[in-house]
C-alpha cells in the first residue's frame, strides 16, 4: 500500500493499565491508498461525540491498546468532499458531499460492531484533514441540500442514532400498546443530542414530550424544538450512588427526597400516566428513578451511556410490570439511508451551536466538551469555512 500521509491529531495509549486523560498529539500519519471498493475525501466538518471523550478518558477502554495499535486517529461523525475512488465504486463520484457512516465490522444483519474512528482497528477518523472510506461509509448528502455541511456532520453520529434506537423502542412500544388504544404517549428523555434527536421524532408521531437539562442553553434548544423544557438543576440530588445510600445518612435523605419530588413531577405533568417511552442516554445515576417513573408497559430505551456503566433492577418488578429494555448500537446502513432521505424532506436536523472550532482548536474543544460547555452539537472545521 502506497503513502498517503495526512495531518492529523493523534491518541497514544496510555502507559499504565490505569491512565488519566489523554491528550491528543498532532502530527502526519499514514492513511494509505484506496482499493478498488474505496474512496478518499477531504474532512469539511466533523462533531465532537461522547466516544471520543471516552476515549480520551480511556474509559471504559484504552482504544489503542484494544485495537493493537501505537496511535489512533479518532472521529467518526463528520462530512467529507469525495477527491477519489475505486474502480468499483458507484453510489459516489469525485466531488460529491457524503457524511462518514462509521460502521466497521458488522454482524450478519448489517448492525455494527466495532466503529471507525474508535474500536475498529487499521482506519483513521475524522481527525484528520484526510480519510480513507468503504464505499459502504459514506452516504451522499442529497443534491442541492437544504442545509450546510455542519449540519449534517452534526447528524451523521447522533441522528442517525436517534433513527434507529427509536424504531426499536416505538415499535416495541406499540407491539404491546396499539396507536388506537393510546394515541399520544408520554416520552420524556435526559442526555444530549441523540435524545433530542428522538424526542423530535416522537413528537412528529404526536407524542407528549419533555426532555431535562441543566443549563439554559440547552433549555432553550429544548424549548425551540416544541419539547417541553424541565430545569433538572431543581433535581440536583436526583443522582443515585448505592454505597451512599446505605452509608450516609445525609445523602440518604436528599436522594430519597429529590427521588420523590422527581416521581410526583412527573406524575403532576402527565396527569398520572406517567412515562411511556424514556430515552435515557445518562445511566446508573438516574436509572432507578428513571424506572420509578416508568409506566406499566413502558419503554427504557438507550444507545449510550454518559456516567455509569453498570445497571441493576428486579427482575420481578420488571416483568410484572411488563417493563421493555432496549440496547441499540448506531444503526444498519438502510437505517443510516432512511434517516438521511427523512431528514431531508421533514425538517430534522440539528441546529448547531456557534463557534464551530477550528483543526487548530481541536485540543480545546476536547476541554470545553468535558466541561460541558459545548451544547449538544459540537462542531469543528477540517477543510470547511
Amino acid at each position: 500500500m502506497s503513502s498517503n500521509l495526512v495531518d492529523a491529531w493523534v491518541l497514544y495509549p496510555g502507559r499504565s493499565l490505569r491512565p488519566g486523560r489523554a491528550e491528543l498529539v498532532r502530527q502526519s500519519v499514514d492513511i494509505g491508498s484506496i482499493g478498488d471498493n474505496e474512496l478518499l475525501g477531504d474532512v469539511l466538518f466533523g462533531s465532537w461525540e461522547a466516544n471520543m471523550a471516552h476515549a480520551m478518558q480511556r474509559s471504559p477502554i484504552d482504544v489503542c491498546r484494544h485495537r493493537r495499535e501505537a496511535a489512533v486517529v479518532l472521529g467518526n461523525a463528520g462530512v467529507i468532499r469525495v477527491t477519489d475512488i475505486g474502480e468499483r465504486v458507484s453510489t459516489v463520484r469525485v466531488g460529491d458531499h457524503v457524511i462518514v457512516f462509521p460502521n466497521g465490522q458488522v454482524d450478519r444483519w448489517g448492525y455494527p460492531i466495532l466503529m471507525l474512528g474508535y474500536d475498529f482497528p487499521g482506519r483513521s477518523g475524522c481527525l484528520a484533514k484526510r480519510i480513507r472510506l468503504t464505499e459502504d461509509q459514506a452516504i451522499p448528502i442529497p443534491k442541492d441540500t437544504a442545509y450546510s455541511l455542519v449540519q449534517w456532520a452534526a447528524f451523521s453520529a447522533k441522528y442517525i442514532t436517534a433513527w434507529s434506537n427509536w424504531e426499536l423502542a416505538h415499535g416495541v412500544f406499540r407491539l404491546q400498546v396499539p396507536e388506537h388504544e393510546f394515541p399520544s404517549p408520554h416520552v420524556w428523555g435526559w442526555g444530549g443530542g441523540t435524545t433530542l434527536a428522538e424526542l423530535q421524532l416522537a413528537l412528529r408521531l404526536g407524542c407528549r414530550t419533555a426532555m431535562l437539562s441543566g443549563t439554559e442553553r440547552n433549555l432553550d434548544l429544548i424549548a425551540s424544538a416544541g419539547i417541553t423544557a424541565i430545569d433538572r438543576r431543581s433535581l440536583s440530588n436526583l443522582s443515585y450512588d448505592e454505597k451512599r445510600l446505605h452509608s450516609d445518612l445525609e445523602y440518604r435523605v436528599a436522594y430519597t427526597r429529590a427521588e420523590e419530588d422527581f416521581v410526583a413531577e412527573v406524575s403532576r405533568r402527565t396527569e398520572g400516566e406517567m412515562v411511556q417511552i424514556f430515552v435515557d442516554y445518562v445511566g446508573a445515576p438516574v436509572y432507578r428513578a428513571t424506572l420509578r417513573v416508568l409506566s406499566r408497559e413502558g419503554v427504557v430505551t438507550t444507545a449510550g451511556w454518559k456516567k455509569g456503566m453498570e445497571l441493576s433492577h428486579l427482575r420481578a418488578t420488571e416483568c410484572i410490570s411488563r417493563h421493555q429494555h432496549i440496547y441499540t448500537h448506531y444503526a444498519s446502513r438502510r437505517q443510516g439511508l432512511a434517516a438521511v432521505a427523512y431528514a431531508e424532506t421533514n425538517d430534522w436536523m440539528p441546529t448547531v451551536s456557534q463557534p464551530i472550532y477550528a483543526f487548530d482548536e481541536i485540543p480545546n474543544l476536547a476541554e470545553e466538551y468535558e466541561r460541558g460547555n459545548t451544547g449538544y452539537f459540537p462542531c469543528y472545521a477540517v477543510n470547511g469555512d
